[in-house]
């Protein structure tokens, strides 16, 4: 059994007071009936799980707004009562009979008492019809990705995931834990999230049958083409397919994918496959003001592919190649580390939200930057790069400091965390101009915490600008002030620091 967090999501929501009929939605097979099976048991809930595929004729019968001759109907498939205090009933493959959505609101109306989930593949497209009217404001949705690192680790080395877990922001490193689990990291970027593979690699230990595992999954996603895409269409689509995989995280340009076929083709292939949640577009967004996806440019994107195990499969990468790339090469070359890092960025919302991550682009005839995420946290707006390299390299992080007068900017690599105070010089308009700013370097492994790291780093910085607060001692006290004086004036108490603690588990 393989622990999701989304299962805490599932217990927030059955307890809830008002609950809503819940909808999971999420690409084939990244595990939405294993987790609401798994959630049934740790509560006790008895599941009446019915798969509407094998009941196609029930579409006529949920067009009705009946609920008591519905759950008759159900209880008589289930074969028991299905309204009891510790029940749940869970809904599969309900794209197969869309009018089940339409009647989950009689239910949330007129049976509040009985928790229900509803689930199914490709259900972004039964959503997306506009032909069809979903109850708004009558159920809730959990969006559920691929199995992050974290849920990898607690598979396959437990100890390991819990000792990630207890490391705080301020804590020294111990250079054994950071081997050990840059050796984790890799396998994760071999193998991915996707739960099958996940457990034939945590049951067997076998690299061959994660790769069989991996060949199943793309092939049934390829089969899957015929149900949303028209005949003549497949084959543009199994090229787009092929194409995002090899190019994670350039800019889409249609021509360099297909010049036979025009833009707009290759746009609404694209779009098939995010319906499909095979891929996620990354756009850019000006980071002038929040929210940042407010401010996009949907014509200038990237894409990223669902699983990164996913994508080195399609790429033909093996275990050999990965394992014996060197650390500078896993992190610049080929896009995986961005993919891990993008695949991670995109879960960070609990499942709460629908997939949604931005990039910083500029475009220039002299000089060119671009940021690979951005990202905001309370009214912050933060540069985000993943990059092996000296500080000095960073340029596009500085000339996105200097613009959008950011105070901190993050850079993942395959190094221990640290944290470095930037001052350079930025040239634009022939006039060269100094920026300083907090790089916050973290390992990839530490993505998940991103959140809490950069809360803790709130609790360090002026809340006015964003900058270092620095001891000053005035005539009568000991005080924190803005590094910015006299640009800011800000002033805070000053109390004493924590003693820095040393993990010497490993």
């Amino acid at each position: 059994m393989i622990k999701r967090t989304a299962e805490n999501r599932l217990v927030d929501w059955v307890k809830k007071k008002d609950r809503k009929p819940l909808v999971l939605r999420g690409a084939r097979q990244v595990g939405k009936t294993t987790l609401v099976r798994q959630f049934a048991e740790k509560m006790g809930l008895e599941l009446n799980e019915i798969n509407l595929e094998r009941y196609l004729r029930l579409d006529d019968l949920f067009k009705s707004t009946n609920t008591e001759r519905i759950c008759k109907e159900l209880e008589a498939i289930a074969g028991r009562n299905i309204k009891g205090e510790s029940s749940l009933l869970f809904l599969d493959e309900v794209q197969a009979t869309p009018h089940a959505l339409k009647a989950l609101r009689y239910f949330y109306e007129e049976v509040p008492s009985l928790p229900i989930i509803a689930a199914g593949s490709l259900l972004e497209f039964t959503l997306a019809d506009h032909s069809f009217s979903m109850p708004v404001g009558r159920i809730e949705y959990l969006h559920l990705y691929p199995l992050t690192f974290s849920e990898f680790l607690s598979a396959v080395d437990p100890y390991l995931c819990s000792y990630l877990g207890s490391i705080e922001a301020n804590d020294i490193f111990p250079e054994t834990g950071h081997i050990k689990l840059l050796e984790r990291l890799r396998e994760f970027f071999f193998i991915g999230g996707m739960p099958e593979a996940v457990k034939v690699y945590q049951e067997s230990g076998s690299l061959s049958e994660v790769s069989a595992v991996h060949r199943s999954i793309v092939n049934t996603y390829t089969d899957d083409f015929s149900k949303y895409a028209r005949q003549q269409d497949l084959m543009l689509l199994q090229k787009v397919f092929n194409y995002i995989p090899r190019n994670l995280g350039r800019k889409v340009k249609y021509s360099n994918i297909d010049r036979d076929h025009r833009s707009s083709k290759i746009k609404d292939a694209i779009q098939l496959l995010t319906k499909a949640r095979i891929c996620h577009q990354i756009f850019h967004s000006s980071c002038s003001g929040l929210p940042l996806h407010a401010e996009i440019d949907e014509n200038t994107y990237k894409l990223i592919f669902l699983d990164i195990g996913l994508a080195n499969h399609v790429c033909g990468l093996d275990w050999l190649a990965i394992s014996s790339m060197i650390d500078q090469a896993l992190v610049n070359e080929g896009g995986l580390a961005e993919q891990f890092i993008g695949q991670h960025l995109i879960d960070s919302n609990l499942g709460l939200d629908p997939p949604r991550l931005q990039y910083w682009l500029r475009e220039k005839k002299t000089t060119n930057a671009e940021i690979d995420y951005a990202i905001s946290h309370g009214n912050w707006i933060l540069p985000v790069e993943v990059k092996a390299g000296k500080s000095g390299t960073l340029k596009s992080i500085h000339h996105f400091i200097h613009q959008k007068n950011s105070a901190i900017a993050i850079r993942f690599d395959l190094n221990p965390p640290s944290e470095q105070e930037i001052t350079c010089l930025v040239t634009t308009g022939g006039a060269s101009e100094p920026v300083s700013f907090l790089l916050i370097s973290l390992p990839l492994y530490t993505v998940e915490s991103l959140s809490r790291v950069i809360e803790h780093r709130r609790k360090t910085v002026c809340k006015k600008c964003g900058k270092k607060m620095v001891i000053r001692t005035g005539p009568f006290s000991t005080f924190l002030g803005c590094s910015a004086f006299p640009q800011c004036d800000n002033k805070e108490k000053y109390q004493e620091p924590p003693e820095v603690k040393v993990n010497k588990d490993l």
